[in-house]
């Protein structure tokens, strides 16, 4: 017996709210709050020492994932290498 609750039935949900509204609409909306946020002075601007913070705790998460590390060198291996043999095949052709 199927649950109500399967998967099928989940994809097909309508969006609802702001979610639903087309993204000019939502950017325009955006734009009013980040204004309203700055114009009460309840905006938060990052310093550069509060951004420097955030991006080493950012940092040091992602590099304990060993795995993802890996693939990360793998694309840098191979992207590299794409472009040595671009760089060839635009030699040869000249």
């Amino acid at each position: 017996m199927l649950d109500s609750r399967d998967s099928a039935s989940i994809s097909v949900m309508a969006k609802r709210g702001f979610a639903a509204l087309d993204p000019e609409k939502q950017r325009e909306i955006a734009r009013l709050g980040g204004r309203a946020a700055h114009a009460q002075g309840k905006a938060h601007e990052f310093t550069s020492e509060e951004a420097r913070v955030a991006g080493r705790k950012g940092g040091e998460v992602v590099s304990n994932d060993k795995q993802h590390m890996k693939e990360i060198g793998r694309m840098g291996g191979r992207a590299k290498r794409r472009k040595r043999t671009d760089t060839v095949r635009t030699a040869d052709a000249e």
